[in-house]
């Protein structure tokens, strides 16, 4: 992987394929890894980068709470790094959150976005405690027990049996998130606000991408503005991991939204 410096801290990131450019930002304990199969299927038309966010992966994880803003600002290092005045920028789950942070400050640096089973809702007093109770666990059980609770409920339930190796491989993703990173990042979601005016109101092309099958954000919980630059997709018998579970599916809903908003952008 590159790696970039960001406030003096380490950001690692891959990067494949040429053309017009594409972040791609994973979800929580998570890391680039999360793209692997859609990334081979965009970056024939398009060049693909994809970073482990602060406190995820390769990436450093400094001690301490996060807040959403850095991260997504962690994000603008690397776009300044590469020379990349404009991108399109989608992001899973917490990535999602960062893309709103940025689009919120930043919109002049976006071609578009998108969300991929995210939200620009903010967590709920239940949240918010299920978030403590996530950096309770990882200080007393660690990061190992946290991630093999976590990941199973993230895939679609009917499909367990058929996704087996997906979940394994989500759970060795996960075991690589520093247990600093991932409380710091708990933390970080906590505290983030209702961004879903950044959605409603923005000019840009818009992508929202659900899962039928998502028990962690429901397609009602994506879809929270209708307006005609976005574009809303389900994916049909997928979880709360369609890069995993569906990759191609998502792959032509990202290329389809890519093409189309081009097409916009030259009239």
């Amino acid at each position: 992987m590159e790696k970039v410096l960001c406030d003096g801290y380490t950001l690692c990131y891959a990067e494949q394929g040429q053309g017009e450019p594409i972040v791609l930002l994973h979800g929580f304990c998570g890391n680039s890894e999360y793209w692997e199969k859609v990334v081979p299927l965009l970056s024939d038309s398009y060049r693909c980068i994809v970073p482990d966010l602060r406190g995820h992966g390769h990436s450093d994880a400094p001690l301490g709470a996060y807040s959403i803003e850095q991260m997504a600002d962690d994000v603008l290092k690397l776009l300044d790094e590469l020379d990349l005045p404009k991108v399109t920028m989608l992001g899973h789950s917490m990535g999602g959150y960062v893309t709103l942070s940025f689009t919120q400050r930043y919109a002049s640096r976006l071609n578009g976005f998108g969300l991929v089973h995210s939200t620009g809702y903010p967590d709920d007093e239940a949240g918010k405690e299920k978030r403590l109770k996530a950096v309770s666990t990882i200080q007393s059980d660690g990061i190992t027990a946290f991630i093999d609770g976590l990941v199973p409920g993230l895939f679609a339930p009917e499909n367990a049996k058929a996704h087996e190796e997906l979940i394994v491989k989500a759970k060795e993703i996960g075991y690589m998130t520093p247990p600093q990173g991932a409380a710091g990042v708990a933390l970080a979601m906590r505290e983030r606000p209702d961004r879903r005016d950044v959605i409603s109101a923005s000019t840009l092309p818009v992508l929202l991408v659900a899962g039928e099958k998502d028990q962690v954000i429901p397609a009602e919980k994506v879809f929270t503005a209708d307006h005609p630059n976005i574009t809303k997709a389900t994916i049909a018998g997928a979880g709360h991991m369609s890069m995993m579970e569906a990759p191609d599916e998502l792959a032509k809903v990202i290329r389809d939204f890519l093409e189309q908003s081009s097409i916009k952008e030259d009239h």
